[in-house]
């Protein structure tokens, strides 16, 4: 008997070896293969407009290595007289790496569709965008879920008193997270209803920032001072929430005065000047103007007006540019703008004038002794 037809483990060592070489080969053969394919794809992607061949490259890009050598392993042992449980174990683990490749393949795909989806629609419905990333990670954790039953079903485990059981416990768990769970339904409808999405600038109470994130737990905010701002989403949900994103145009209400010694033709042309001066603005809808009131210093005349757009870069833009002309007109009428002055009148009582001396009393002469 030569050395290679000795029995080891219920096999020769030439058996052992040719199952070696098998799984060595096949190990080879899938890498080969697997690269020669992405190859073709990734070229053939380069010269096509369709971006179904993108995904595909970057599926077949996330196949793990573990997954290419369990199943070699597995293709070799079939070779092998093994003991029935050993071989059940091996066919056990094969099937769970393999359906964990599955689950990779699957949301790899998933994650570049969505992706790519977002990307499109970001510009132009960022809430759209914001409802498919949510809805993307509860369909990434229904296909885990899946997966895992299929897995634990092979490997002989009753699923249906699994499931049971975690109906049971899972009431215990929803007592146990009540908080948590507030917050991920809370996710939810901010996804479904809308009240902001990404890019929304939105005031909170006294914070205000644009919208960065929506996660199952927490919304953050970009502020303007650049800290980020984390709220819970159910406590975010019971606030008072601004949203400026939504703002269509801005309403803007300022108030100019003048000098209470401004004649009153003048007065009367104040209204018009300011109408000129906020029509010939661009991006503008000019609402009105009057003469409002009688300030303590001043006579104060009032306008209205709205701005075509909700940036409020613009808006200062604008009004910068109002308040510069608006001085000029009035540097042409000789219209003096008003600053608090105080004018204090002293009043010096006069007093009566003095009643004259009463005359000295006179007597006659005294008769002389």
């Amino acid at each position: 008997m030569g050395l290679l037809d000795q029995l080891v483990y219920g096999n020769t060592l030439r058996q052992w070896l040719i199952g070696l070489g098998v799984a060595v080969t096949a190990y080879l053969a899938f890498r080969l293969l697997l690269y020669v394919v992405r190859g073709r794809l990734s070229r053939l992607a380069s010269r096509t407009g369709t971006e179904w061949d993108d995904i595909i490259v970057q599926v077949l890009s996330r196949t793990r290595g573990i997954m290419l050598l369990v199943v070699s392993l597995f293709i070799a042992t079939n070779l092998l007289t093994l003991p029935a449980r050993l071989h059940s174990a091996i066919r056990g683990i094969a099937i769970l790496v393999f359906l964990f490749q599955c689950g990779v393949w699957i949301t790899a795909g998933l994650s570049a569709l969505l992706e790519r989806y977002t990307r499109k629609e970001l510009p132009t419905d960022r809430g759209a965008a914001t409802t498919v990333s949510a809805m993307g990670f509860v369909a990434k954790m229904v296909i885990w879920a899946v997966l895992a039953l299929v897995a634990l079903d092979n490997l002989g485990v009753n699923i249906t008193t699994l499931v049971a059981g975690l109906g049971v416990g899972g009431v215990a768990v929803a007592l146990a997270t009540q908080n948590i769970l507030g917050d991920l339904f809370a996710s939810l409808s901010i996804v479904l209803d809308k009240p902001f999405v990404l890019g929304d600038f939105v005031i909170v109470d006294d914070m205000l920032g644009t919208v960065e994130h929506i996660g199952l737990k927490t919304t953050r905010l970009r502020s303007l001072w650049g800290e980020q701002v984390i709220f819970s989403n159910a406590d975010l949900l019971k606030s008072r929430l601004r949203n400026f994103g939504r703002m269509m145009e801005r309403r803007v209400v300022f108030r100019t005065g003048v000098t209470y010694q401004t004649p009153r033709a003048k007065l009367e042309k104040i209204p018009g000047i300011l109408r000129e001066v906020i029509t010939s603005q661009q991006k503008v809808r000019f609402d009105r103007s009057h003469f409002a009131s009688y300030g303590d210093s001043a006579l104060l005349f009032e306008s209205v007006y709205y701005v075509l757009s909700s940036e409020y870069l613009v808006h200062m833009d604008i009004q910068q540019a109002i308040n510069l002309r608006i001085h000029e007109r009035f540097e042409q009428e000789g219209i003096d703008f008003a600053y608090p002055t105080q004018t204090l009148l002293l009043h010096r009582p006069t007093r009566p004038p003095a009643e004259p001396a009463a005359p000295a009393a006179t007597f006659p002469p005294s008769n002389p002794v």
